[in-house]
């Protein structure tokens, strides 16, 4: 479903249906472009300032795509007590890239999410809406390599 019909669809057109109209472009173009919130702009009659400051300050909005592979990873108080800032570094050495940011050749892309909900889980990770419970650093090499390889060969 393209911007346009996305927006077509939140009629009558009204300023609380930001929000739910900027997951419905994420989720369908994997990200908030330029365009799609200029767009946006435009259709609910709200600059793209006001715009991209609301969608800044919400984590679950990114404004470059994701990687083939995207690992989200919990962070939230259970799994940082069970060792998440280990699993975060040991990505982070592994891709090589920071939190938000996607690889150079587009098949890597992470981020730090708050809580998953799987507290007696942690540390907990989803790869491509697939979760990995009590996910440990010295694990990580060989799960990446794996991805690596199907994504590669896919």
């Amino acid at each position: 479903m393209e911007i346009d019909k996305i927006l077509e669809s939140y009629k009558p057109v009204r300023r609380e249906d930001l929000i739910p109209i900027l997951q419905s472009i994420q989720e369908n173009e994997g990200y908030l472009s330029e365009d799609a919130i200029v767009r946006t702009g435009r259709y609910l009659g709200l600059s793209t300032t006001k715009i991209y400051g609301l969608a800044t300050f919400y984590d679950q909005f990114r404004f470059i795509p994701a990687g083939r592979i995207h690992i989200s990873i919990c962070n939230g108080t259970s799994c940082f007590l069970n060792g998440s800032r280990s699993v975060i570094t040991r990505i982070k050495e592994i891709t090589g890239i920071e939190p938000g940011q996607t690889s150079r050749d587009g098949l890597f892309s992470y981020e730090i999410v708050s809580c998953m909900g799987g507290c007696t889980n942690g540390p907990i990770i989803l790869v491509n809406g697939d979760y990995v419970s009590h996910v440990r650093p010295e694990q990580l090499p060989d799960l990446i390599g794996k991805l690596k390889y199907l994504f590669e060969n896919d």
